[in-house]
Order: C-alpha cells, then structure tokens, then sequence
C-alpha cells in the first residue's frame, strides 16, 4: 500500500513540475512515465567473509528460496564477519526502461527485517553500481564500483520493519543508462569498518509485493 502511495506522490510530484513555467528549453517533456521493478530474487544475494579470512574464502549465498528470504550487508557485531548484499533489477521488457530513456529521478525501496547495532547507533551503508554476471563469484565481493562516487546512506534501528526505507539512487541509475546496462546491480556495503549489520527483506512468497526489493524509476 506504501508503495502505491509513493507511486501516486511522484506522479503528483511531476504534475506540479510540469506547471511550474520555467524555461521549457531545459525542462522535461509534460509526459513522464514511472516504472516499479522488484528485484530478481533468483538473482540477489550476498558473500560472507569471515572474520581475518581472504576473500576468497568467502561465503556465497544467491537466490531466494522458501528457507531464505533476505541478503545481509555489513559486519556482524558478535563475530566481525563481513557480508555484503547483491541486488539485480532487469532493466528490459515491458515494466522496465529503455535504454533510451532520460532519467527523472530512481529510489531504492527496501525493508529492514533486523538490525545488529548499539542501540541508537547509525550503520553507514555504502551503494555501489555494479557488475556482477549470475553466478556471484567471490571476486563481486571487491570488485571495482562502475560509478566513482557511490551514495552512502544511514540506517539504525528505527529503519526495522514495517517501515520502508526509501534511498535516492538517481545518480547510479543514470550512469547504468550512460553504459548501457541490462540491469541495475547494486552492492550494499558497512562503509565505515565499524561494527553493523542489516538484514534486508527479499521474500519470494505472498508478501513479496509488500516487501521486496523495489526500484522505482521515473523517466522520459
């Protein structure tokens, strides 16, 4: 229902824009279109490396199954096990964006299932625009960004289900359109090295629509 209602108020949003009557030269056409796309979870994942172990010995976890309903990201408190989440977002057929499209805005929309934290302390995640062909490998877990200037957010406890998490990532959705890109992948990542984890919802089963990953595009 919440996200209906962000739909309705980005469209609103664009109306109001649209009267304004700025300098039309420079402004976007009186049409903008809003797409929704859930992720892919048979796609999203995460890696765990354990505490002082290589990379390479890292922990892959991908697809959602009945059993495995969420992708963690940043470091474990109790354990200073790392883990950083993978999520995809097809960017082709009929719900998604051409390739030719200017992008207006994008927001992440995600829920928090858990948060392992001190209580009122933030977890600064880091999102990265990557690349990160099915099978993850545990190489994706340090891959290069595709975009230098990834956005940082902050969660804290307060961010747990049910409330929606609603993060601006205009900038790497505009740069997967520069490239190119299939599809929208990003890694979520504990950007500070101090200990924090969250587990972020990607059900496959009834709540799916309510709770799922969500990537929502405006564009023209």
């Amino acid at each position: 229902m919440k996200r209906k209602y962000l739909a309705a108020i980005m469209v609103l949003i664009s109306l109001a824009l649209i009267g304004c009557g700025h300098d039309h030269s420079s402004a976007p056409p009186s049409t903008t279109i809003i797409t929704q796309i859930f992720s892919d979870s048979a796609i999203d994942g995460d890696i765990l490396v354990p505490f002082g172990s290589p990379i390479s010995s890292g922990i892959i976890t991908e697809g959602m199954t009945l059993t495995i309903q969420s992708v963690f990201a940043g470091i474990d408190p109790a354990t200073g096990d790392e883990y950083r989440a993978f999520l995809d977002f097809p960017l082709g057929g009929q719900n998604g964006v051409p390739l030719n499209a200017s992008i207006v805005s994008a927001t992440l929309d995600i829920v928090i299932d858990s948060v392992s934290v001190s209580p009122g302390a933030a977890i600064p995640i880091r999102i990265d625009l990557v690349s990160f062909p099915p099978p993850l490998i545990t190489d994706d877990f340090n891959s290069a960004p595709l975009l230098t200037n990834p956005f940082v957010t902050s969660i804290t406890s307060a961010d747990v289900n049910p409330n929606h998490v609603f993060i601006d990532v205009t900038a790497l959705m505009v740069e997967a359109q520069n490239q190119a890109l299939p599809n929208f992948q990003i890694r979520l990542l504990n950007n500070s090295g101090t200990p924090g984890l969250i587990q972020i919802d990607d059900s496959t089963g009834a709540n799916r629509v309510a709770l799922a990953p969500l990537l929502q595009v405006e564009y023209f």
